[in-house]
């Protein structure tokens, strides 16, 4: 079939913070991202500061309000820091709002143009999730440094730390909509669900959710969708509703050539991943059979394995990057599987409820 909304890829993500200069500060000391630019009152912006930070193909977007009177501090107020803007890079902003306008989208901003002497970024956005939007992009007219308002950072920053490109983005919603939201991915952009997760395959004596993953034509967007399901206690997936007040972006999953050194570094700047039982790595080569790593390495990093029939991952969760219990981030190293480790639900929900319990929150 012809995918009428060719997507290029992810194209940012933008959070909408309490404080951008302090959260540029950790996710370029900790997360290894590099300031690019920034927007703000030095370059003309009187209501707001934005920092561009980039690692790989990553490009991550920190915003603050300057006034109280902003939508950014009463986002913040009801969601803590977190995602706001899921970016998506496009060929034609004007074809693809008249597109999704036509099947049904929401529309926040149609399709315009904006420029500097750096020439012209085309955006538009229509509603997602909860408080997120969904903004298409088109840049192969724009040279400057991410926008215009930007302007370059002279700053060295730290050592990357090897993420690549966003592999995923999650999000969360109540009971009821994960249906609703897969089908708006069908009807509205055009994507088809890759795979299906029932509350059988990811749960415990205590908690469930369930998951369907959506991918556009090319494969290259893949964004998830979870929906607690009935249990005898509150599942993870209740906590952050709970505490995000709604649905929204649980995480925000990264890519990376060399998992090993990744975690490492992450680990070296006090990043907390977590952490299953030592007893799932016994079985480990048992059960995803042979790998390149080395299975002591992968045990003492915390590091996750999963094989289905195109290949094997391996991947890893922080805990939330926050006080709420709400965004954290997923490292992946893909070794042609396509999958997003079903084989280690169980134990990460083990892992997830114990911190749950911790909080008192399970």
């Amino acid at each position: 079939m012809t995918d009428f909304l060719p997507i290029r890829g992810f194209d940012h993500v933008e959070l909408y913070v309490g404080n951008a200069k302090q959260a540029a500060h950790f996710y370029d000391r900790v997360f290894g991202f590099r300031p690019v630019g920034k927007l703000g009152l030095e370059t003309g912006v009187r209501d707001r500061a934005s920092y561009y930070m980039q690692q790989g193909n990553v490009r991550l977007i920190f915003t603050s309000a300057l006034s109280p009177d902003s939508e950014i501090n009463r986002f913040c107020a009801l969601h803590g820091d977190a995602a706001k803007v899921i970016g998506l890079e496009v060929g034609d902003v004007e074809a693809t709002m008249r597109e999704v306008k036509a099947r049904g989208a929401t529309v926040i901003q149609p399709a315009q143009g904006f420029e500097d002497k750096n020439g012209v970024l085309k955006t538009g956005v229509v509603r997602y999730a909860g408080d997120c939007v969904i903004k298409f992009v088109e840049r192969q007219h724009y040279r400057g440094t991410f926008a215009p308002g930007f302007e370059p950072i002279q700053a060295f920053g730290s050592e990357a730390v090897g993420l690549a490109a966003i592999d995923h983005i999650v999000t969360n919603v109540y009971l009821g909509e994960m249906n609703y939201w897969a089908g708006w991915f069908e009807r509205i952009l055009g994507f088809t669900q890759l795979t299906h997760f029932t509350d059988k395959e990811i749960s415990t004596e205590y908690s469930a959710l369930m998951s369907k993953v959506m991918e556009n034509g090319s494969g290259k967007i893949k964004l998830p969708i979870n929906e607690p399901a009935e249990g005898r206690k509150r599942s993870q997936i209740e906590e952050y509703l709970d505490y995000h007040c709604g649905p929204g972006v649980q995480h925000i999953a990264m890519s990376t050539k060399d998992i090993c050194k990744t975690v490492r570094m992450l680990r070296q700047r006090d990043i907390d991943f977590l952490r299953v039982p030592d007893a799932y790595y016994d079985s480990l080569l048992k059960r995803v059979g042979n790998i390149e790593e080395d299975v002591d390495e992968l045990r003492d990093l915390g590091i996750l394995v999963d094989r289905d029939e195109d290949g094997y991952l391996l991947q890893i969760f922080t805990q939330p990057v926050q006080d709420r219990p709400t965004l954290f981030f997923e490292v992946i190293e893909r070794h042609g599987s396509r999958g997003f480790g079903v084989g280690n639900f169980k134990a990460l929900f083990v892992s997830i409820e114990e911190e749950q319990r911790r909080r008192g929150n399970l």
